[in-house]
């Protein structure tokens, strides 16, 4: 994969994540992996369409989830995820894909995102592919989330 396609999406997270949550994230060691949905993950898909395709998925541990959430929330504790969680994790992935598909329409290449749609870890069909390249964030205080990217 081009390091030219992954850089935004990285860069995007910190810029974002640090303006949301107050954190700045440090990347970890990134790529190719297996894709492992593990139970107690909460994951969000983003499709690319346009002059680049494929697929983004966020995944992160509910807990780190409720602490990223409440983070954004300027500290206000949840107690469960629920509809409000979700819906602020969803809108966490969709400003991180669209902040870095403007960084990439900067560079002359065109795409656009899907809205983005949490699913389960037992969900098939949504992901076709085994194996990504993934980009674990790892945020002070809150956890890890973990970027992966496919793209064809």
């Amino acid at each position: 994969m081009n390091p030219e396609f992954v850089h935004p999406f990285l860069e995007s997270a910190r810029i974002v994540i640090e303006q949301v949550a107050g954190v700045k994230p440090s990347a970890g060691e990134f790529g190719i992996k297996e894709i492992v949905k593990h139970e107690e993950y909460l994951w969000v898909h983003i499709g690319l369409t346009g002059q680049m395709t494929g697929d983004i998925i966020y995944g992160l541990k509910e807990e780190v989830a409720l602490k990223m959430v409440s983070a954004m929330m300027g500290g206000y504790v949840l107690e469960e995820l629920g509809e409000m969680g979700h819906s602020a994790i969803s809108e966490l992935s969709n400003m991180i894909s669209g902040n870095a598909s403007t960084m990439l329409y900067n560079k002359g290449l065109r795409v656009d995102i899907t809205p983005p749609k949490i699913i389960s870890s037992t969900e098939g069909g949504v992901i076709s592919a085994t194996r990504v390249l993934s980009i674990p964030l790892s945020m002070e205080g809150i956890g890890e989330l973990d970027i992966q990217l496919l793209i064809a």
